[in-house]
């Protein structure tokens, strides 16, 4: 058997099953426990009228105006979408790991290329699903900006129909420059993570506390989302579908449309206009990557340990 055909099996194995099927179970979990945090950061960055700026406080006119399940709303097609991103990333970071580094010593660089890579697999393939999810978490929502546009789908396919109907196929991909460039989060992510495990790890081959699984994880997810927030804001703006005046099918056009809703951000509200809901968004997403990161390690491991085989030298 060649070296190709090595890769080839190393891409197919039940190693990288394994792998996406823990990421993406730990993602949904973590994500249920901290949904509403989710809920608040959006609302934050789409309705740019709403005073309210801190997390409790957004979280507190929800519930009041819209009920108590409303900041769960739009639930099942985010956890849908997340599950399905998670598994495609997972998969293929660990597939090119293990058909890639097998012989070679990991570092960061090499960790932070195939997370780009990954993730660009994973924006093309998933963008859609966060289209989509987008749309159905805002849906009934009371914004205070009036120009904002009522929709009214019936469920995740309904939404799908109607968005390719009534904007186009292509509006389905909305956001996807911004998701692009922001496949850095998670490649920086992993980088962060995977460069701390290392260290932790170093000289010593044993398996990571729990605390300091999710202190890593903790870490690597507030860098590397801090670092990409404005884009973020940028492209949730674009998915939620009502700027899609200033945007174009082209590539220039949209890197002009991305440029246009970073600026605009600024001439309204100033610099820190661009930060808009990073509180809710950090307290979000780092709990919800430490959780998830920990679940992750110990689905894996306890699936190994299980199958009677030794934890890959990939995750290592």
């Amino acid at each position: 058997m060649g070296s190709g055909d090595l890769r080839l099996v190393e891409v197919f194995s039940y190693e990288s099953l394994v792998h996406a099927m823990a990421g993406a179970v730990g993602s949904v979990t973590a994500m249920t426990v901290f949904f509403p945090l989710d809920s608040a950061r959006l609302r934050l960055q789409v309705d740019e009228k709403r005073k309210a700026r801190s997390t409790p406080a957004v979280l507190s006119e929800i519930v009041k105006e819209e009920g108590l399940l409303a900041p769960y709303r739009g639930w099942f097609p985010v956890i849908c979408s997340l599950c399905c991103s998670n598994f495609v990333y997972f998969y293929c970071f660990h597939s090119l790991k293990a058909s890639w580094l097998r012989v070679h010593k990991s570092t960061p660089s090499k960790d932070l290329l195939l997370g780009i890579i990954a993730g660009v697999v994973n924006v093309v393939v998933t963008t859609p699903l966060w289209v989509v999810n987008t749309r159905l978490k805002l849906q009934g929502a009371k914004f205070r900006n009036a120009d904002i546009r009522p929709t009214n789908y019936s469920g995740l396919m309904d939404a799908f129909v109607q968005i390719v109907n009534d904007e186009g196929v292509g509006a389905l991909w909305n956001g996807t420059l911004p998701s692009l460039l922001l496949v850095l989060n998670p490649a920086v992510q992993f980088m962060i993570y995977e460069g701390l495990k290392r260290q932790l790890r170093k000289g010593v081959h044993r398996e990571l506390l729990s605390l300091e699984v999710f202190l890593i994880g903790a870490i690597a997810k507030a860098v590397a989302t801090t670092v990409t927030y404005p884009l973020q804001t940028v492209q949730s703006i674009l998915r939620f579908g009502q700027r899609g005046e200033h945007t174009g099918r082209s590539l220039m056009n949209s890197l002009r449309g991305v440029w246009y809703l970073l600026m605009n951000r600024v001439r309204t509200h100033g610099w820190r206009g661009l930060f808009k809901g990073l509180e809710a968004k950090l307290l979000q997403t780092v709990l919800t990557a430490a959780l998830m990161f920990l679940l992750y390690e110990k689905i894996a491991s306890s699936t190994f340990r299980l199958m009677g085989v030794t934890r890959p030298a990939t995750s290592r």
